[in-house]
């Protein structure tokens, strides 16, 4: 292996680091609820808003992530994210409402560079043949990070350690990664001058967000994610316990199989896809399975399946959601990969972020409903997520493919007519 690889799988595994960091940060809030509400007096409709403004600064600095990867390489931004990333969880461990309000964006804010980053870093410096299985990869670090966040703070919270000391104590750990990742990560090559980094900027988001290709690519990652992410991670424990009679704790096992199946899935899928050389057919695979265990969860009777393989096998399924991110860069110019992958983070989470509390205004209005069993309500609110999953299947047929076999036929047809 060439220094040059060595130092680019170097710089990739510390960016996966970082985002294995950073979903821990996402995710650590929901089992310490109870903590923060009574340390910020807030009611539950509070502490959503509060943990919420995470996502508030995720989104709409994906795109400045995404052109400022362009422009300067991911040694001088990936340890800036880091740094602010870290700060926002000492702000908010301070106890202080304010502070925690602006530390929870900064988290969100610094936090999307670890993601850009890694993808950036995989996709400049990788064969396309590597770019769908070292995104999965990438992704299944954050999955990885998202448990730790729940299966690992959890006990600790339940066993006394002060919510604060948690995130004083991650504060300082992203200081430190800031610093490592400075230090470790290799320079890269000067980028070309720029009279008006500005209108540069604009120009590049503006190609992107002018390709069809990349509106798809965000489309099918959002509606992909959705099911797991609104319905699986956010009600599926008590849709489990009021919907289908569980146990709490049996309930909150079944629920985590779903993060596991995308640990899986993430990069088996990214591997089938670059082994295959095509990427269509892995998205609308993975759609078909993810719609038919998600319509089992919701009308299925119990017992049919062993436990938790419904939610395995749908998180699994769900990993195709990051093929995307290999067809928005494959799909744009070479230039411009930092912000492909920008555009569609900001597209994917933009999509979650407006569609959560619609669906928690369904749930509510359907719950209000007395003549129908809890299952109904459920059913009811959440049956529009099945058509989600049928759209975005629609329109991976429509998406053009990029993967490197497809690219490979074009060659003696464009040698042909040139």
């Amino acid at each position: 292996m060439s220094k040059r690889a060595s130092a680019a799988g170097v710089a990739w595994l510390l960016a996966a680091i970082y985002y294995f960091y950073q979903y821990s940060l996402r995710s650590a809030p929901s089992v310490m609820l109870p903590q923060l509400g009574d340390a910020f007096q807030l009611s539950t409709l509070g502490m959503a808003s509060l943990v919420g403004l995470f996502y508030y600064g995720y989104s709409p600095f994906s795109l400045v992530a995404g052109v400022a990867m362009d422009r300067f390489g991911p040694r001088t931004v990936v340890p800036v994210g880091a740094f602010v990333a870290g700060i926002g969880a000492l702000l908010f461990g301070t106890g202080n409402l304010v502070a925690a309000h602006v530390g929870r964006f900064l988290q969100g804010a610094g936090g999307v560079f670890a993601l850009v980053g890694a993808v950036y870093i995989a996709t400049q410096n990788f064969p396309a043949s590597r770019a769908a299985t070292l995104i999965g990869a990438t992704q299944m670090f954050g999955m990885a990070g998202g448990s730790a966040g729940q299966f690992v703070v959890g006990p600790l919270i339940a066993g006394g350690l002060a919510w604060s000391y948690f995130w004083g104590g991650m504060g300082i750990v992203g200081l430190l990664l800031a610093m490592l990742l400075f230090i470790l990560l290799p320079r890269s090559e000067a980028p070309p001058p720029h009279e008006n980094w500005a209108r540069s900027a604009a120009s590049a988001i503006g190609v992107v967000f002018k390709n069809p290709q990349s509106i798809l690519c965000g489309l099918i990652a959002g509606l992909f994610f959705l099911p797991t992410t609104i319905f699986g991670m956010t009600w599926g424990i008590r849709y489990l316990q009021e919907g289908r009679g569980f146990e709490y704790g049996e309930a909150v096992i079944r629920s985590a199989m779903l993060p596991v199946g995308w640990i899986i899935g993430c990069p088996l899928l990214g591997f089938i896809s670059d082994r295959i050389g095509r990427r269509k057919p892995v998205i609308i695979g993975g759609g078909f399975v993810l719609m038919a265990c998600f319509t089992w969860v919701l009308y299925g009777p119990n017992g049919v399946f062993p436990p938790y393989v419904l939610a395995l096998v749908a998180g699994i399924a769900s990993g195709a959601a990051m093929i995307p991110y290999s067809v928005i860069k494959e799909a744009n110019p070479p230039q411009y990969g930092g912000t492909a992958t920008g555009v569609i983070n900001f597209l994917n989470f933009t999509f979650s972020a407006l569609l959560g509390p619609v669906y928690g205004a369904l749930f509510h209005a359907a719950s209000e409903k007395v003549e129908q069993s809890a299952l109904e309500n459920y059913q009811e609110a959440f049956q529009s997520l099945i058509l989600g999953i049928a759209l975005a299947i629609v329109l991976a047929l429509i998406l053009k493919e990029t993967g490197p076999a497809a690219r490979l036929a074009l060659k003696p047809i464009v040698q042909e007519t040139s």
